[in-house]
């Protein structure tokens, strides 16, 4: 049984920083405008087939990897200057279904470049899994969550430590202030959906050797994000971290002790869950809407 356990915790953990990625790029959004984007999932999903196709075109993985993220980051921007901005003042659900609109482009876009087939990636340093007693563990999932905690780190000195994230975080409090104080928070908005992409793309690719990738991906990918960073508390860094790691031990647990077939369905119950019961989230903050 504590085999099995640590088994399924360190599957859960794995794909926990995933979900944690893609709760922080729905973070950074939020935090800048209180815009939920939710074509962050397809975000994910570019990132991984971009690295896929790259390496299948010849380019070392390291090469493929960065340019899968500089890509994305890239694809972010553009979301938030072609899409957003010029709806900017639009009541908040025009946005949101702006967003969704995005991200039915961007996956129709792929489909018609890539097909509908499903891609993966090599393991970044080989398939030898690492023994922990009677548990094992891959290369890939230390990547995953090695890569994570860099991820974390960089965003925590990012944040306190350079102009473009005290900027950014000054807007997150209060924008019109921002503005006053000579804060550009229009820049500030597409810097925090490119940082999104960049991240999303992160999570795709750290995960696509482990789990194959397709055009239908990202969908569920950014819906369970959204679970993981409503969970902790949406506007929350920490929170998101958490919620995703949470979300993903208790959906390994539920495939390990339950069924598989219940796995995907834990995501949506637990959104559910915390909307009606605790609608801040485990470490949210109760700030005021705005556009």
């Amino acid at each position: 049984m504590a085999t099995d356990l640590l088994q399924f915790l360190l599957a859960g953990l794995t794909v926990g920083a995933m979900y944690s990625l893609a709760a922080l790029g729905y973070t950074l959004i939020y935090n800048a405008s209180h815009l939920v984007n939710f074509a962050q999932g397809e975000f994910i999903m570019v990132g991984a087939i971009t690295a896929a196709v790259l390496v299948e075109q010849g380019v070392a993985l390291p090469l493929a990897a960065t340019g899968a993220v500089l890509f994305t980051f890239i694809v972010g921007a553009l979301t938030e200057r072609l899409a957003i901005r010029p709806a900017r003042g639009a009541p908040l659900v025009t946005l949101l279904i702006i967003t969704m609109g995005v991200g039915l482009i961007i996956k129709g876009a792929v489909q018609l470049a890539f097909g509908k087939g499903t891609y993966s990636l090599p393991a970044f340093s080989g398939d030898a899994p690492i023994r922990l007693g009677q548990a094992s563990l891959t290369p890939q999932s230390l990547w995953v969550m090695g890569c994570t905690a860099v991820v974390v780190l960089a965003l925590a000195w990012y944040f306190t430590r350079t102009l473009g994230g005290k900027s950014m975080l000054a807007t997150s409090y209060n924008p019109f202030a921002a503005q006053l104080m000579g804060i550009d928070t229009p820049r500030v908005l597409m810097l925090s959906f490119a940082l999104a992409g960049a991240l999303g793309a992160i999570g795709g690719v750290l995960t696509a050797p482990i789990t194959f990738t397709s055009s239908e991906a990202g969908t569920v990918l950014g819906l369970k994000g959204f679970a993981a960073a409503a969970l902790g508390g949406i506007g929350s860094g920490t929170g998101a971290l958490v919620g995703g790691l949470l979300l993903g031990v208790i959906e390994a647990l539920t495939a390990g002790y339950v069924s598989s077939a219940y796995k995907d369905a834990v995501a949506f119950v637990l959104l559910l869950l915390v909307l009606i019961f605790m609608p801040r989230g485990l470490f949210g903050r109760k700030v005021a809407e705005r556009v």
